[in-house]
């Protein structure tokens, strides 16, 4: 008897069934990837570039070694006067060298897969797009998660709508960490954290620094007095500032990029970095298959962090010399919530321990306080070791604990540390009673 054929029906292919897809296996990603295997669970982690992302190949940790390198020149260049005489011939090639080999394998992430893989989990390496509730497809392979697809995509270097741009070769935050020869000078576009940052790095190897901010600071998004107090470093250590200036268009001139700049003028250099600011990457993951805007700029939490937490003093550390640490409401962000502010400033170099330091204590801590409730809302530690005078504002501010308590404590002397109880004493007298 003859056969029947058929006629042929396509079927969309079966998805793979797993517990946590995870998309995007930055430092978010990775470690809940991490921790989900390790507690048995069936997980996918799927990413394009890095296991580990931007932390630590292009940003914390080989950032912090090009800083470490220029702490140890600067202070070198410190010594005359206060122990006897130095010559500092600052060379690149070590930090380089120390970048590629130690910190990030030349940019290799084996350690981090196999690291994830020996934990049970599955890792994928693609362009990974939500298809649907539920669903995630990477290299025409649909994997359903039954208890959650976790979106931890992460930014990429935001880079400004400025004509000509596209047409010059120019630096982000990737490029200026895997620098091997340094330019004689360099044009930085931005004056925010990642800026200020890489300005002084490379300033203090030699380089001839220029850097363009539209806001008539550096540091804007922090208090207007770590502002002018690192302007002023910076400035000393031979960084010129644009300030108040955006760039209009930019151009090639012979070997070097030149940027022109509102009111006719221009600043050129041989490289140009450009440092202003992050995007969240959420353009290009299908958004759109589970209902959410794709052209928004960030994905809003809830309160059950499906998609973040929300803290009240969360920190943030500027790794300039001086470091810049805050946590909190600045004393701006406290006012235009109409709460009673009081503030209280001490002046780094005036501790005990910073007159001790001597060169390289500039800076100050200063807290901002909810008067009617007696407790503090923000809080900036600005000099040598800032960042590491945060943890007693970011535990006082969470718990709410009383300024009277803080105005009591016994500091050990002769800190940094100390500093703290001097700043939360000059926001006045005891003003309520101390719980106990």
């Amino acid at each position: 008897m003859p056969s029947i054929r058929r006629p042929f029906q396509w079927r969309p292919p079966v998805a793979e069934r797993v517990d946590v897809v995870v998309l995007g296996m930055g430092v978010g990603g990775e470690e809940l990837a991490n921790t989900l295997a390790d507690n048995g669970l069936n997980v996918v982690g799927i990413e394009s570039h890095l296991v580990g992302g931007e932390c630590p190949y292009y940003g914390c940790i080989p950032t912090k070694m090009m800083i470490r390198a220029d702490d140890m020149v600067a202070e070198g260049r410190r010594i005359p006067g206060f122990a006897g005489e130095s010559t500092v011939n600052a060379d690149w090639t070590p930090v380089a060298r120390r970048i590629r080999d130690v910190a990030t394998d030349n940019w290799n992430d084996r350690v981090a897969v196999e690291r994830f893989e020996r934990k049970g989990g599955h890792f994928v390496r693609g362009a990974g797009k939500l298809a649907g509730p539920g669903k995630v497809s990477v290299n025409g392979t649909t994997y359903e998660a039954s208890r959650a697809i976790v979106i931890a995509t992460g930014t990429s270097p935001a880079v400004p709508p400025i004509p000509g741009l596209d047409r010059v070769k120019y630096w982000t935050n990737r490029e200026a960490v895997k620098v091997e020869r340094l330019p004689e000078s360099l044009v930085i576009l931005g004056g925010g954290a990642i800026g200020v940052e890489l300005a002084q790095v490379f300033a203090r190897f030699g380089v001839k620094v220029s850097m363009i901010e539209g806001m008539d600071r550096v540091l804007a998004m922090e208090e207007p007095e770590a502002s002018a107090v690192l302007g002023d470093v910076l400035q000393r250590e031979g960084i010129e500032l644009w300030l108040k200036s955006r760039a209009q268009s930019v151009e090639s001139r012979g070997d070097a990029i030149a940027v022109n700049l509102d009111g006719g003028r221009q600043v050129a250099g041989e490289a140009l970095l450009v440092a202003t600011g992050r995007r969240a990457n959420l353009k290009e993951i299908g958004l759109e298959s589970v209902g959410l805007d794709p052209s928004a700029g960030l994905l809003e939490p809830d309160d059950h962090l499906r998609v973040g937490e929300r803290l009240r003093a969360k920190p943030r550390v500027t790794f300039t010399d001086p470091e810049v640490g805050a946590t909190g409401l600045t004393e701006a962000q406290a006012r235009k919530k109409g709460i009673n502010v009081r503030t209280g400033i001490q002046q780094a170099s005036v501790t005990s321990r910073g007159w001790i330091h001597g060169p390289g204590n500039d800076g100050f801590i200063k807290v901002v306080e909810d008067a009617d409730r007696g407790v503090l809302v923000g809080a900036t530690t600005m000099g040598p070791r800032g960042g590491d005078l945060l943890g007693i504002f970011e535990l006082a501010i969470k718990l709410q604990i009383p300024s009277d308590e803080l105005r009591h404590l016994i500091y050990a002397y002769p800190t940094f540390y100390r500093g703290t109880g001097e700043a939360v004493r000059k926001l006045g007298p005891d003003q309520h009673a101390p719980m106990r």
